[in-house]
């Protein structure tokens, strides 16, 4: 008796189950059908001189298109202040669902942005699994692309980024190394505007070399290494370092070896002062006839 009533109980839940299922298939389905109606009608509302007319005839769709239209809105505002706190772009979005089951599903993410003009481009998937009554989210296969010339820079911390699988960690990262090439950026180029004479950018403000050179004083140059250092941890740190080049007769009358000093009297400038009066001051000396 015991079996048999576990038979009507198993026969039961397998019932309800496909049951679910067909439930959930015809709920995507509406919901695509709804998407589309409401995408019709907002494109009509918003684009054509007719709108009106439709909406009045329509029973019902005034109160619709209006409620769209402010989550729209609100949806539009919510990601300006994401923008403006992470400063990280979404151009493209697509989501694909490659399995899903009553314990298992399996969606494929492919997004395009780009954090300051550093672009970027992220395929990844997530795998929900249904344990008891919670769901374990986790990414299961990822692989990034950035493109720019900063990307030597960063590269072995995305190939880690990668293995680890660590969405999180790449974004938060992301964000302060480009931080750190806009700054270098700003401060190459608002030398070589104040200075067009004395500072040069061999590779461009985007790299990581600015060449500082008094015509007056040929053979004799100075130049600035800014390079960004990003270990797999995604900890990002700037490393400046000032080289020298002077004419073999210069070396020789150079009799208090200030040449030589410079780039360690450099550096306790950069503690002191910090990067944008450090080269400033650096600038001015080469100036000075």
């Amino acid at each position: 008796m015991k079996k048999s009533v576990g038979q009507v109980y198993e026969k039961e839940i397998k019932l309800l189950q496909e049951e679910i299922l067909m439930l959930q298939s015809q709920q995507e389905n509406n919901e695509r059908e709804i998407t589309l109606h409401f995408k019709q009608d907002m494109q009509l509302a918003f684009t054509s001189k007719a709108s009106k007319s439709i909406i009045d005839v329509r029973s019902g769709s005034k109160d619709t298109v209006a409620t769209l239209k402010l989550e729209l809105e609100n949806l539009e505002e919510d990601l300006t202040q994401q923008t403006k706190i992470n400063g990280i772009v979404l151009t493209d979005c697509k989501v694909t669902t490659l399995e899903k089951s009553n314990t298992k599903t399996v969606q494929q993410h492919r997004l395009s942005g780009h954090c300051y003009y550093l672009a970027f481009q992220i395929e990844f998937e997530i795998t929900e699994v249904q344990e008891d009554t919670s769901v374990i989210r986790s990414v299961t296969d990822l692989n990034i692309v950035v493109d720019g010339c900063e990307f030597s820079d960063i590269s072995m911390f995305v190939a880690g980024v990668e293995e680890k699988k660590s969405l999180l960690l790449f974004f938060r990262t992301l964000k302060a190394f480009a931080e750190r090439c806009e700054h270098r950026n700003r401060t190459f180029l608002h030398f070589k505007e104040k200075y067009p004479n004395i500072v040069s950018l061999p590779e461009g403000c985007r790299s990581e070399v600015m060449v500082i050179h008094n015509p007056k004083l040929p053979g004799c140059t100075l130049t600035i290494v800014w390079s960004i250092n990003v270990t797999k941890e995604g900890v990002v740190t700037p490393k400046i370092d000032l080289l020298t080049k002077l004419p073999e007769q210069a070396l020789h009358l150079d009799q208090r070896k200030v040449a030589e000093s410079a780039p360690q009297s450099f550096q306790s400038l950069l503690r002191i002062l910090g990067v944008e009066a450090s080269i400033e001051n650096l600038i001015t000396a080469v100036c000075m006839e």
